[in-house]
């Protein structure tokens, strides 16, 4: 399997500095970081949660469509939003949850088999594994 690979490289202090966030794998992206935009406002730059934000939601759409087609069904199209909060904790900040909205068009299924299928999807999904200690909330349906 592959190893994927990203770096920062920050200059100066926690609400003063910058970082520049590269992503070396694929050289496809590089992004500003800075700590005031971390917890205010993105003005253009980007954080770790909306990186885990992302993750998610590009993880799950996939792992949805293998899901399903497991199951013998093929989306149409597959919508994953999700939303990934963080909060101030003892001495730091912490990722309370990860709502996630998912909307999917597949010809053959009702919802209440879509729903399992969905919540399976969420369940095995690398990244929803990943963030095991974090509670991941589903609002997923039919569109």
């Amino acid at each position: 399997m592959a190893t994927r690979d990203a770096t920062t490289h920050w200059k100066g202090g926690l609400n003063s500095g910058t970082g520049t966030l590269a992503l070396d794998s694929s050289n496809s992206a590089r992004f500003t970081v800075t700590f005031p935009r971390r917890v205010g406002e993105p003005e253009g730059t980007t954080s770790p949660e909306e990186l885990i934000a992302a993750a998610q939601a590009s993880c799950l759409a996939m792992n949805l469509a293998g899901t399903l087609e497991k199951d013998g069904l093929t989306p149409n199209t597959i919508d994953v939003t999700a939303s990934v909060t963080v909060n101030p904790t003892d001495g730091g900040l912490s990722i309370d949850t990860v709502a996630i909205t998912l909307r999917a068009a597949v010809d053959g299924v009702d919802e209440e088999r879509f729903s399992a299928l969905a919540q399976r999807a969420k369940d095995t999904c690398p990244v929803s594994r990943a963030l095991a200690g974090t509670t991941i909330t589903m609002d997923a349906a039919l569109a």
